[in-house]
């Protein structure tokens, strides 16, 4: 069996890569290896169709076809020709980067590149990343003022998504550089070669050709220490992730941070507890001065507060002495003083900001269809100074009475649709049908409900 001590192939690559696939229990499952047609895809291509059949996989390969080099289509040529002759699937997928997305040429390809992996309906997406790419990104990373999570560099293996059934692995990252050339010699294996990993006006391109030799000369064993280096950091970023979560449960009992637990927390693990909130709303925390920013912003604050802190795509806000993480800001925010008017004239469904009104018909429910007969109805958010009275029992109160009676956070009162007639208030989505409206008995209404986008 390829796992078994008794059977372990002389080749350390086979090894490291039975040992990683035992680790991963991937029988009878699903993989799918991200083939660029460079050295190290192609090994790790070959080796996993060496294991195949002992461990029970299903294999395949994706090239990504970013439009990048002129040798772009030769590239996803040779890739279609290595599978047909190792009788491996292939798909080829062409993307578009995204130049104008500020973060470079490089961040952007990679991201089209992860969202291409999402994409396949596989259990994992093999990457061939060994010791020495472990090492530069350490190094990298180091050099950018990184934290733990920045130095434990590349995960073995990670969910490809949040909520997504696949798995990234990278089952060579303990492998040394040599050891993949060495594989590939005796094998003679042919690859292609990026034009792009010689431009010295890439950092990654810069530490790997020039840097990391250089140190290897005066530190022989400098890559492997790098790599130990990501390892504790990882080991570390796994304690502080863990604290974090105790820390969330214990300041956060309603699923949102109580800012006066927050501040009872020593400054660091603050800052670790926040961090993990940013994260977990799938976002990457950010850099210690705006982290150190926003814990100076929340240490001041009083309990009802317009406070704001911005961090694309999030938004971070303050009510009741919570902290609420915005996904979606901008809808929330549109249409501003009443500008944004929906005209309704008995259709099923109106499109508001980020969801939608339903109106279903009724007899004895909802408000009645005489009573708006004749006016002109549409919705629109609320200009200030409006009331309601949605229960006969109680007096008409102002829709700010009402929403801090029910505590609705300022920066939502915006965004829920108000239905009038005119310009009299029909309807407030949360709080219900002014009673001058309601249906009677046998009367023939519509029942308006809000769906608000998740």
């Amino acid at each position: 069996m390829a796992g078994s001590r008794n059977n372990r192939s002389p080749d350390p690559l086979i090894d490291a890569l039975c040992a990683a696939l035992v680790r991963h229990a991937v029988r009878a499952s699903r993989i799918a290896v991200g083939l660029s047609g460079g050295r190290d895809s192609v090994a790790l291509l070959h080796a996993l169709g060496q294991l195949r059949e002992a461990f029970g996989f299903q294999l395949s390969a994706l090239h990504v076809h970013h439009g990048l080099s002129h040798n772009a289509d030769g590239w996803a040529d040779f890739c279609a020709r290595l599978c047909g002759a190792m009788a491996v699937p292939f798909k080829c997928s062409r993307v578009t980067v995204d130049r104008a997305s500020g973060q470079g040429i490089e961040a952007a390809a990679r991201a089209a590149r992860y969202a291409a992996f999402a994409a396949l309906d596989v259990e994992w997406i093999a990457l061939a990343h060994h010791r020495g790419d472990q090492a530069e990104t350490v190094l990298h990373n180091l050099l950018r003022g990184a934290g733990q999570r920045g130095l434990s560099a590349m995960p073995g293996a990670r969910s490809l998504s949040r909520g997504g059934a696949a798995r990234l692995m990278r089952p060579l990252l303990g492998v040394p550089r040599p050891v993949v050339d060495d594989y590939v010699r005796r094998h003679a294996l042919e690859w292609v070669d990026d034009e792009s990993n010689l431009d010295r006006d890439c950092t990654r391109n810069w530490l790997r050709n020039d840097i990391l030799p250089a140190l290897a000369q005066r530190f022989p064993a400098a890559e492997s220490a790098l790599a130990r280096t990501a390892m504790l950091a990882a080991e570390a970023e796994a304690l502080l992730d863990a604290l974090a979560r105790e820390d969330f449960a214990a300041a956060a009992p309603a699923g949102r941070l109580r800012i006066d637990a927050l501040r009872r927390l020593a400054a660091p693990r603050a800052r670790n507890l926040l961090r993990f909130v940013v994260r977990e709303a799938g976002v990457a925390a950010p850099d210690a001065a705006r982290l150190g920013e926003l814990q100076r912003q929340l240490n001041v604050i009083e309990r009802d507060t317009h406070f704001r802190f911005d961090f694309a795509p999030l938004q971070l806000r303050c009510f009741a002495g919570e902290l609420h993480v915005l996904a979606n800001p901008i809808a929330l925010e549109t249409a501003p003083n009443g500008d944004l008017r929906v005209p309704w004239a008995g259709e099923a469904h109106l499109d508001w900001l980020s969801g939608k009104v339903r109106f279903e018909n009724a007899i004895g429910s909802g408000f009645a269809a005489d009573r708006i007969a004749g006016g002109e109805c549409h919705l629109a958010p609320r200009r200030g100074g409006e009331s309601i009275r949605p229960d006969a029992r109680r007096p008409r109160r102002s829709l700010k009475h009402w929403y801090q009676e029910l505590g609705v956070p300022p920066w939502q009162r915006q965004a829920r649709p108000i239905l009038w007639c005119g310009d009299t208030v029909v309807w407030v989505a949360g709080l219900g049908i002014d009673v001058a409206f309601q249906c009677g008995d046998g009367e023939a209404g519509w029942v308006p409900h809000w769906v608000p986008q998740d």
